[in-house]
């Protein structure tokens, strides 16, 4: 199925968006580079992929809702869904996924969800509104699951890219198990003071986990040259993952988790879930900048 690929441009930046999980395809400053990996299939075949209703693996692949139990893939159904274009423009430009009876028999509620990408100067903006339409409350996680160059197109070794917080960062942090599921003791943080050293390494046991954070914004670089800012004011958890060696880095702002091991509750009773009340709606929002 052929999907169109509207393009943004700032003359700073631009980007190009599929309708197939409004997906961001490609992401480049104002000489044409690209800053967002390319979605190799030999390696991971996803980009920057939209996280909803769920986060992560479910145990057993479904989850419980008041009484019920229905099937969930990891990381939810938005990314493999055909959003609808309802808003463009040369700078802007909004997808909306609404409700259907395929979405019903797996997640019964009457949600809305746009996703807006605007760029401005050197700023991308992403802002996700989750409606709920229907006449009960509505449990959901949402994330934003950005792949970004590592290394970055400013010829500077991998080796040198680090994570820079707003602030000292000396809480734990959480992980998954290898079936996907997370666990339940924190670990030591490998953040010195506000300073991330990115090393394959970190990534063998899979996600770095950041539930506890000071912080709302980063930056991702390295010390000479461009790096991204990242802001994430909206999002109480930031999770990290790259395949150990690939050219990667998914920086991941996330309202929810996986499942806690061997969770067996409800879904409204989960950590980390976001309940909407009937009739209302909840605003997320991250934006990648780049600064010199």
């Amino acid at each position: 199925m052929s999907v169109e690929l509207p393009t943004i441009s700032s003359g700073g930046i631009s980007a190009g968006i599929s309708q197939l999980g409004a997906e961001l395809q490609f992401l480049r400053d104002g000489h044409g580079r690209d800053l967002l990996w390319d979605g190799d299939p030999a390696v991971w075949h996803g980009r920057a992929p939209i996280l909803f209703p769920v986060i992560g693996l479910l145990e057993g692949g479904c989850y419980r809702l008041d009484g019920q139990r229905y099937a969930m893939p990891k990381h939810g159904f938005a990314r493999h869904s055909t959003f609808d274009i309802i808003d463009q423009a040369a700078d802007a430009v909004t997808f909306r996924l609404s409700a259907s009876e395929q979405t019903r028999a797996v997640y019964p509620f009457a949600f809305q969800l746009d996703i807006q990408f605007c760029v401005s100067a050197t700023q991308l903006r992403v802002t996700a509104n989750i409606a709920n339409l229907g006449d009960v409350p509505m449990p959901a996680s949402f994330g934003f699951h950005p792949a970004l160059r590592w290394p970055l197109p400013f010829d500077q070794p991998r080796a040198m890219h680090t994570i820079r917080f707003a602030q000292d960062e000396p809480a734990p942090i959480r992980r998954i198990n290898a079936d996907g599921f997370l666990l339940p003791d924190p670990q030591p943080t490998p953040v010195s003071g506000d300073t991330l050293v990115l090393r394959d390494d970190l990534f063998v046991a899979d996600a770095v986990i950041f539930d506890r954070l000071n912080s709302r914004s980063a930056s991702y670089g390295p010390p000479v040259g461009p790096r991204l800012a990242i802001d994430f004011a909206d999002f109480p958890t930031l999770g990290m993952w790259t395949k150990p060696g690939a050219d990667f880095l998914c920086i991941e702002p996330w309202q929810g988790f996986a499942d806690p091991v061997g969770y067996a509750g409800d879904l409204r009773d989960k950590p980390g879930i976001l309940e909407i009340a009937a009739g209302s709606s909840k605003r997320l929002a991250m934006s990648l900048a780049l600064t010199t």
